[in-house]
């Protein structure tokens, strides 16, 4: 055998390698796409069920938050009236009210003081109360 057949033989075998090698990875990679295929059919199965409820809850949240939203403006226009309600009471009897309660103070007083001597019924700007007329509190920061 010349030097030419045995490198021929050579390369026959190292291309039988190759050959057997490549159809290895092919055989693995067609049972790992069979794999992928089952596996995306198992999720397709399982997915189109989670999104039709998924979708069903999205529907079921915008009839609540439409109920809500049409609560909240009926919530606002209450508001709106108490508020103009409470405004309407308030300049109507508040003026009033406020005059009767005077009145009534200044007639208690005038009763009030009606047996006092004229002396102690005087006011007089400036004047200091005498110490028992101040109340019975104490100074704080005494040690008393």
């Amino acid at each position: 055998m010349s030097g030419g057949e045995v490198a021929g033989i050579l390369v026959a075998v190292f291309w039988a390698i190759l050959v057997s090698f490549l159809a290895l990875v092919l055989v693995r990679l067609a049972q790992t796409l069979k794999a992928t295929t089952k596996m995306v059919a198992e999720v397709s199965e399982q997915a189109v069920p989670l999104l039709a409820d998924a979708s069903a809850t999205v529907r079921s949240a915008h009839t609540q938050l439409a109920r809500v939203d049409a609560i909240a403006a009926d919530v606002q226009e209450v508001t709106a009236n108490a508020s103009a309600l409470s405004s309407t009471v308030s300049s109507a009897f508040g003026g009033p009210l406020v005059k009767v309660a005077a009145f009534g103070y200044g007639v208690r007083r005038a009763i009030g003081m009606k047996g006092e001597p004229e002396s102690r019924r005087t006011v007089v700007p400036g004047r200091i109360l005498p110490g028992a007329r101040r109340g019975g509190r104490r100074n704080r920061r005494s040690k008393d």
